[in-house]
């Protein structure tokens, strides 16, 4: 059944406002769009529960929808409609989806090339292996692969990402320690293969590791973390060893990227120079520095405030950026007419809410750097010799 010309009423569990989630959710009728061409719609049977989401509620994640919003990463249900460039034979198939946002819904639409059949396979089993043990795959597969003899390290390991990197790291012959913070999630990760478990709550992690070792290093640390057990298993890690920081670009100035990345590096102490435009070079060092590093504040709001408030003679406050990385924005705004200003955001339509006379403050305030937020991969270190 093809559906591109008509939109559908469905229900979905909807994030109204930050807090606790028996106050953040309400159950709402939505409409949804029509479908594209490759896309299908999906009626629900379970959804995916992420860290993400948990974020999303809480207001700290950057790429969640604006609320009010359906979120949810991904569902299993089956596969009511299609688009017209989506093969029939996925009519009527029950499959696991990437949906990213959306799940959280009675039906959910999203791209076809992103829904696997799965049969009568449990939803709880299948579910896992999305976001979760992608994350885990990709790490140990593809970013630092895992070597048969090779020590590992698994942060948060009865986690949905770091029990599956148990798995994953003994299946392929590695040694793992497993750092949890509960008696009962000592319990689950022991019966998950592990073959040293650290609460870190009754014992200093580093310190119980290192006598483990008995001088021997680490190979791999697979942290979500961040903080201060970056420096601690840094200290861990032998010549050779593996750093996979994941989870935390959205709060660890992700939108500043590489650059951001590399003077993040460079202030701990770690050696890397500009060898061309497009080159660095990194030499291994044997510790690095604890330091608070502030996030870049993101450019293109504030420049578009900038040009909304000029525009309407409005009155606008950025606190806590450094100027010169906007010097040229706002020496533009001081030599431009008001009226040429005004015929340039009159062809961008998406300023058109912003043209309202106010004042206010933005602040864009420096933080330490911080405990990591979402499945993606931030940081990837290669201790030298």
């Amino acid at each position: 059944m093809y559906r591109l010309d008509s939109k559908m009423n469905t229900k979905a569990v909807v994030l109204k406002s930050k807090g606790k989630s028996n106050q953040a959710f309400e159950i709402r009728n939505i409409e949804l769009p029509a479908l594209k061409p490759d896309e299908i719609l999906i009626e629900n049977q379970a959804f995916g529960l992420n860290y993400a989401d948990v974020m999303a509620r809480n207001g700290l994640y950057r790429d969640a929808p604006p609320m009010p919003c359906v979120i949810g990463y991904e569902a299993v249900g089956i596969v009511k409609e299609i688009g017209n460039e989506v093969n029939q034979s996925l009519l009527g198939k029950r499959v696991l989806a990437f949906c990213r946002f959306g799940g959280y819904g009675k039906h959910v639409i999203t791209k076809s090339n992103a829904a696997f059949e799965i049969g009568d396979l449990p939803s709880e089993e299948v579910l896992a292996l999305c976001t979760q043990a992608v994350t885990a795959y990709y790490m140990t597969d593809m970013l630092a692969p895992i070597r048969e003899g090779d020590i590992v390290l698994v942060h948060a390991a009865a986690g949905g990402v770091g029990s599956i990197l148990i798995q994953l790291a003994k299946n392929r012959g590695a040694k793992v320690i497993a750092k949890v913070g509960t008696t009962e999630k000592m319990t689950l990760v022991k019966e998950l293969g592990a073959d040293h478990v650290i609460n870190y709550r009754e014992k200093d992690y580093y310190n119980e590791i290192k006598s483990y070792l008995e001088g021997k290093s680490l190979d791999i640390s697979y942290n979500p973390v961040g903080g201060a057990t970056f420096k601690k298993d840094w200290k861990l890690l032998g010549a050779g060893g593996r750093l996979m920081l994941f989870g935390g670009s959205a709060l660890s100035g992700g939108k500043f990227g590489v650059l951001s990345a590399l003077n993040f590096l460079r202030k701990m102490g770690c050696n890397i120079k500009w060898v061309s435009k497009r080159s660095v070079k990194i030499e291994g060092v044997s510790e690095v520095n604890e330091i608070t590093y502030p996030v870049m504040f993101d450019r293109i709001e504030a420049g578009t405030y900038l040009v909304a408030a000029a525009v309407t003679e409005g009155n606008l406050k950025i606190k806590n950026i450094i100027p010169k990385i906007i010097q040229t924005e706002i020496d533009t705004l001081k030599i431009s007419s008001k009226s040429a200003l005004q015929s340039l955001i009159s062809s961008r339509t998406f300023f058109s809410e912003m043209l309202v006379k106010s004042a206010c403050v933005l602040e864009c305030a420096p933080i330490s750097i911080p405990r990591f937020s979402h499945s993606k991969i931030s940081l990837f270190v290669i201790k030298g010799l």
